[in-house]
């Protein structure tokens, strides 16, 4: 099976319909927002389509979500869009802490 960015046309949809409703994020408004899921499933279907043979995933992410391709039984991987917990106000750990 060969995997498309419109394999996962359905998974994106629903991730953007939640990232519409329920996602605050200050670097990426939602009108940019499917241009980037698109991006990153581009990324994802690399990395799963190049991994090697004992790998089962393939992985893309930036600072707001991370898209993860696992293998199955079948020919279709199943997608996972995840949307990453973060802060504007978030400080960086100076070592030693």
């Amino acid at each position: 099976m060969e995997l498309t960015v419109e394999t996962f046309q359905a998974e994106i949809d629903e991730a953007l319909h939640s990232f519409d409703r329920f996602v605050v994020c200050l670097d990426k408004p939602p009108d940019e927002a499917r241009k980037s899921l698109l991006s990153l499933m581009e990324k994802a279907i690399t990395a799963y389509s190049t991994r090697k043979p004992n790998l089962r995933h393939g992985i893309a992410l930036d600072r707001q979500v991370t898209i993860i391709l696992s293998q199955t039984e079948t020919d279709r991987p199943l997608c996972g869009i995840y949307f990453n917990l973060s802060s504007p106000y978030h400080r960086t750990r100076k070592e030693g802490e």
